[in-house]
């Protein structure tokens, strides 16, 4: 899964329409849903993306891990700052210029960027990238993994950028072309097994535990979870496609379909996982043989997935406070800290970073009261019913507390003691333990969400325009999926 450190986190360019750069921003592909934002959703959607505006380096486009602390930077909020712009740029927020120079900068980073097996002065290799960079250099971080998901988040939000500067104009004709051979330059091969699946990643360093041979990370993206893009990815490059058979073998490892605190449906504990690959993927009436065979399709998954994790916070089976109908959502998040302490009389261990959630099928899940806004808001896009209660009662709630200049902060615990003290965060009065930070893969899902809520903009762009939409179907259709409802004809047409 994607994590904080280590592993446990051309030729379509040209033609496409001729809009100068200061033409208009929104080019919806399909008819928008047109939902009207009220004040505290607009202020949410705006604060976020000035997050991703005001913390990306403009030099390099490099957005850093977390803020205000940016010790290094991570490619995967990258990826989500690429399609920020996009989202800006359609909402008026910048200009089209503005958007457009700091697209090109990022992906001329990426592209320049120096690629080898080498262990130091590389940023990646085989068209991947390292999880984390140095900001100031775009060089590997200390010895972190060349990640196959954290590359398949960058590749999103580059191809994001493809689709949406169409312009025929220089520097859209480049971020167009840019974002292509980026996208082409990755060797999906390399991190594959025989079988199909595709390894979480690969050191330079050699003999290192628990790789193989070749260097690759001896756990695979298998089971249901975020790496869905990396298969979609994979299987329709041109260039080195994965084999057929990846997305077959990867559907024989889903081995949590269950209740799971709610309607039957693939689990998967933290909410990340249920929003990642849909943040740009368009799952709505279209299904693989897998959910063919049980009736829905993944967008309906995941919108019982979020449904179940409110289920559980109104269930609260470890008694953590403030848990219920309009206060929930557990994911990857900052934590208070790795200690233990005494809740409602029963002893809790606490983490720091680290992947939450309720117990799905037999996997245990992990749950110390630690709240994460992006885990409700990031759903927007699956259960607006539940989710807007959701974000309106978490800023009405705590206020200034937990909410402030970038929109949420990335988590907090009414449940950990005042008297502890924590270097990750700060005690308030009204939200208990709020984080220090901001995260960037944190921040992504709920400006996409509610962006995809409003208007289904970011769909619309990655998976149905002239640059996308035919490696997004072509990937869709090699994996087996068909229409099954009127929301996927697209599929077919």
């Amino acid at each position: 899964m994607v994590s904080r450190s280590g592993f446990s986190r051309r030729n379509l360019m040209l033609g496409i329409g001729a809009a100068g750069l200061l033409a208009a921003c929104a080019r919806p592909q399909t008819a928008p849903k047109n939902v009207e934002f009220d004040a505290r959703l607009a202020d949410l959607h705006r604060r976020t993306f000035t997050y991703f505006w005001e913390t990306t380096d403009t030099k390099t486009g490099l957005a850093p891990d977390n803020w205000p602390n940016p010790d290094f930077c991570s490619i995967a909020a990258t990826g989500f700052t690429l399609t920020a712009y996009a989202i800006g740029c359609k909402s008026g927020y910048v200009s089209r210029f503005d958007a457009a120079e700091r697209t090109r900068t990022t992906l001329r980073t990426f592209w320049n960027g120096q690629q080898g097996p080498a262990a130091e002065g590389m940023m990646g290799h085989k068209g991947f990238f390292y999880h984390f960079l140095h900001m100031d250099t775009g060089l590997r971080y200390n010895k972190v993994e060349l990640s196959s998901i954290d590359t398949a988040l960058f590749l999103c939000g580059a191809l994001t950028a493809a689709a949406f500067f169409d312009g025929r104009n220089a520097i859209e004709t480049e971020i167009r072309d840019l974002a292509i051979k980026l996208y082409e330059r990755v060797d999906w091969t390399f991190m594959a097994r025989e079988n199909g699946l595709v390894s979480m990643g690969w050191h330079p360093e050699p003999g290192m535990k628990d790789h193989d041979a070749k260097g690759l990370i001896n756990r695979n993206w298998d089971r249901y979870n975020e790496g869905m893009m990396i298969y979609h990815l994979g299987m329709a490059s041109p260039t080195h496609p994965l084999p057929a058979k990846a997305w077959e073998s990867w559907t024989a490892t889903l081995d949590t379909w269950g209740n799971n605190f709610g309607e039957p449906h693939l689990g998967f504990a933290p909410m990340f996982g249920h929003q990642y690959s849909h943040a740009w993927f368009d799952y709505r009436g279209i299904a693989d043989a897998f959910m063919r065979g049980k009736g829905i399709d993944y967008f309906i998954n995941s919108q019982r997935a979020t449904a179940a994790q409110r289920k559980y916070a109104v269930k609260s089976p470890g008694g953590f406070r403030d848990y219920g109908a309009d206060i929930w959502g557990l994911t990857a998040c900052r934590g208070p800290g790795y200690v233990k302490a005494k809740v409602n009389g029963r002893e809790v261990q606490f983490q720091e970073y680290a992947a939450r959630g309720p117990q799905t099928g037999d996997k245990e899940g992990m749950d110390d009261g630690t709240i994460a806004p992006t885990a409700a808001a990031g759903s927007v896009m699956f259960a607006p019913d539940i989710c807007v209660p959701a974000i309106h009662a978490m800023r009405d709630r705590y206020g200034s507390d937990l909410y402030g200049q970038y929109g949420f902060m990335d988590a907090f615990n009414p449940s950990f003691p005042a008297d502890l003290p924590s270097k990750t965060g700060v005690h308030t009065e009204k939200a208990g333990w709020v984080s220090k930070e901001h995260l960037g893969i944190d921040q992504g899902p709920i400006l996409i969400g509610l962006e995809n809520y409003r208007s289904g903009f970011v769909w619309d762009m990655f998976n149905r325009s002239a640059v996308t939409g035919p490696l997004v179907k072509k990937a869709f259709l090699a994996a087996g999926f068909q229409p099954v409802a009127e929301a996927g004809n697209w599929l077919k047409a």
